[in-house]
């Protein structure tokens, strides 16, 4: 049994695959929820690793959402302690940032369903290695950002060249959402920002084409992030393991 800490943004973006895996791995996980507890000051003390969901602020946003710095020091922190760390959205937004990456404004919205290419150097990585050539998975983004130094980049899409990245063997960062199950889409579906993303992206004509895709895709998304997330979790030390090892010195 590991703790695992994690930081949320808005109720409406929650560990969605995430949870039921962390938790039949027997780790303890404890929320941040920064929506609630805005001047919260969060310490990796105690904890194994450390994932960061999305959310709708950007991350140069910090006069109106200054956790956002506290979040960059804390990755940062998470980094040096060689702790595995994942981040979805903006919280991959918040690694490449925490790397001294650039993070801007996208060529355009990614709203909906879109396909998502394998690079080269994904084919040996233990959770990327899982896709297809192509996969068709669920976004919901206008910023973007540059591959950190040192990083690797994964995954792109057309109008996003840096949809995933790994820094070292244990930092993720994926811009899409990979870890929605049909009703966190259905949720999202529905909330007046999502609608208004969709109109400003046209990539549909009418909200129901998009719940027809996520009816087509949804099932292929959940099993591919059973299968990537089950191999984050493996990075995951075991507590047992470490006292093991502290015991034998």
């Amino acid at each position: 049994m590991a703790k695992v800490l994690v930081f949320q943004h808005v109720a409406y973006e929650p560990l969605g695959v995430l949870d039921p895996l962390l938790r039949n791995a027997k780790h303890r996980i404890k929320y941040v929820n920064f929506y609630r507890h805005p001047t919260a000051k969060p310490s990796l003390k105690g904890y194994h690793a450390l994932i960061v969901l999305g959310g709708p602020m950007n991350v140069d946003e910090i006069d109106k959402y200054p956790h956002l710095q506290t979040e960059v020091k804390v990755i940062q922190e998470a980094i040096a302690k060689d702790i595995p760390i994942l981040g979805i959205c903006l919280g991959s937004q918040l690694i490449a940032k925490a790397l001294g990456a650039n993070v801007y404004k996208a060529a355009g919205l990614e709203v909906g369903w879109y396909q998502l290419n394998k690079n080269n150097q994904a084919e040996n990585d233990k959770l990327i290695s899982h896709f297809k050539a192509t996969e068709k998975l669920f976004q919901w983004h206008g910023r973007t950002f540059d591959t950190p130094k040192d990083a690797v980049n994964l995954l792109s899409s057309a109008l996003c060249p840096n949809q995933a990245f790994r820094y070292g063997d244990k930092v993720y960062g994926m811009q899409f959402h990979l870890e929605v199950t049909e009703q966190v889409v259905d949720r999202w579906l529905h909330l007046d920002a999502h609608i208004d993303d969709l109109k400003e992206c046209g990539k549909y004509e009418n909200l129901q084409e998009e719940i027809e895709e996520t009816q087509k895709n949804i099932f292929n998304s959940m099993r591919l992030a059973k299968s990537v997330f089950g191999e984050f979790i493996n990075l995951i030390p075991s507590v047992r393991a470490m006292t093991s090892l502290k015991s034998r010195g």
